[in-house]
């Protein structure tokens, strides 16, 4: 079996956001980056799973310059046997999964795996791009995936249930809590992703359909007003005038 991760470089989860340049470009500066925690937590490692229960081979893609190796890297230490990037810096959602999908052309992938969403942008839309792009079966938000021999058996949480799909190989599946627990990289896999193949390959040509103009931050929110349990006039007032939600 040959399993393909999907893994991005986003922001860390207490970074301090901001823009520059009117709205438009993402202000790195003094921002920590790490690997996507679905992409890791979820996707990576259940890869990593399969592989040690059946066999196989796991690779990361990654779309994106040489500092995104970093990441990459750490991907390795926490068991991928090797890596790709493709060196180009995507605009869109879209160019992602196309290059992703070039990539996948060029090989023989028994299963994709992707996180499903990154912390940044929580879209949620490279997945069901790269199954269209390879016109591959999809499953959205999948929590277990289990396999036996060419079919894959992937749960998912629905409106009132619990989904159950039973899929012939090859797939891509995105992966949500519960398809896998997270593992920390100890020093022997640190020391083996030094030494791991991480191949770089150039970005196709990709014409955009869609980019984001500008972007900004949300409204503040307001300070938290305390109420003396006992004036339940001032209550009634404020959830009326100023709340609005009586």
């Amino acid at each position: 079996m040959n399993y393909l991760v999907c893994i991005s470089k986003t922001p860390e989860t207490t970074a301090k956001i901001a823009f520059t340049d009117g709205g438009t470009t993402f202000d790195s500066a003094g921002v920590q980056y790490i690997l996507n925690p679905y992409d890791e937590w979820y996707a990576l490692v259940r890869a990593i799973e399969l592989k040690e229960q059946n066999g196989g081979t796991v690779t990361v893609i990654n779309i994106g310059p040489k500092d995104n190796e970093t990441v990459i890297r750490k991907a390795l230490a926490i068991g991928a046997d090797k890596a790709i990037r493709v060196d180009k810096t995507p605009q869109s959602s879209m160019d992602v999964a196309f290059q992703i999908a070039e990539v996948a052309k060029a090989n023989s992938y028994d299963i994709i795996f992707c996180g499903k969403e990154t912390i940044d942008y929580n879209g949620s839309e490279v997945s069901a791009m790269v199954a269209e792009y390879l016109d591959m079966p999809f499953v959205s938000f999948g929590n277990k995936l289990e396999l036996n021999g060419t079919t894959a058996t992937i749960t998912r949480d629905v409106e009132g249930g619990v989904e159950v799909a039973d899929i012939e190989l090859p797939l891509v599946v995105s992966c949500a809590k519960g398809m896998a627990e997270q593992r920390i990289p100890n020093m022997r896999g640190i020391m083996m992703a030094k030494r791991k193949p991480l191949e770089v390959v150039p970005g196709k040509d990709f014409t955009d359909l869609s980019v984001a103009s500008s972007y900004e931050l949300p409204a503040a929110k307001a300070s938290v007003k305390l109420v003396d349990p006992e004036d339940m006039e001032e209550l009634v007032r404020l959830l009326h005038e100023e709340a609005k939600v009586i």
